[in-house]
């Protein structure tokens, strides 16, 4: 089986040439990488078309006008060019783990979507990376610059037996993050993607995967495997996230298990 990859983006091309270097770098790569961007500018475009020219696989760049903070449209954009059946989708501040393609396609599993982790770098830690977007990321559990806690540093070690050991069904839906997420495509279609309707920060993941679940998908949560590092960065703002709450209540309390304004549009 093979994996799309789908990056978002928006006016930090510095982080997404990391990101798309540690692409380079998987033992497994992905069939194209899509480029969901929500609007950036000409510098995040001269840097694709530059990867482009030497791009081991396809390497497409999915613009939209930039209209605000629109994940959900950008996702479904980026989505109607899948061609692989699995999917596979990160934030473009998520630098990959070598093996991380591998993994997930080693754990996908009819009926289920994964929800992969993250680590996250310091901010001296991002500076250091940032600095040297070609080169292979290697960290160690060991790195003083990246996760403060012990128990989350220790996922920054790739290990098949724990990861084996400790992938379990996701119950607790607060821990759904869409910066390491993979699904089969025909579930994506069923539920018709992202909502539309959901804008600025917040939601639309948790919304979206509500309607997998409402459609019999369960979640798996992966640990030890599948690894991104998280560039760090400020918050964005969530003053949109009541008017994206009310969305996702509405889709828990109506069961729904398609949004009308989705992937659809773009198909």
């Amino acid at each position: 089986m093979k994996a799309d990859l789908i990056i978002t983006t928006y006016n930090r091309p510095d982080a997404l040439a990391c990101v798309l270097n540690s692409v380079k770098y998987q033992t497994t790569l992905p069939q194209q990488v899509i480029v969901a961007d929500d609007g950036s500018g000409a510098e995040t475009k001269n840097l694709i078309e530059k990867y482009q020219q030497q791009y081991p696989v396809p390497l497409i760049h999915s613009w939209q006008e930039d209209r605000g903070f629109r994940a959900a449209e950008s996702r479904n954009l980026a989505l109607s060019k899948v061609q692989s059946d699995y999917v596979i989708i990160i934030d473009g501040d998520i630098v990959l783990e070598k093996h991380f393609v591998e993994d997930h396609l080693q754990y996908a599993e009819e009926g289920y979507f994964i929800q992969g982790g993250r680590v996250l770098m310091t901010s001296t830690k991002t500076h250091e990376v940032l600095q040297e977007p070609s080169g292979q990321l290697l960290i160690s559990m060991w790195d003083s610059k990246i996760e403060s806690r012990w128990e989350k540093r220790l996922t920054a070690f790739r290990s098949t037996f724990l990861g084996k050991l400790f992938a379990k069904t996701l119950k607790n839906k607060n821990k759904i993050r869409s910066c390491n997420m993979s699904f089969f495509y025909k579930d994506i279609v069923a539920v018709n993607g992202f909502n539309n309707k959901i804008q600025g920060w917040g939601r639309e993941d948790s919304e979206f995967a509500e309607r997998l679940f409402n459609q019999g998908i369960k979640g798996k949560i992966i640990k030890f495997v599948a690894i991104g590092y998280h560039l760090f960065h400020p918050e964005e703002p969530k003053t949109s996230l009541a008017r994206n709450d009310e969305i996702l209540k509405n889709t828990i309390a109506n069961d729904l298990r398609r949004c009308e304004d989705g992937l659809q549009r773009f198909l």
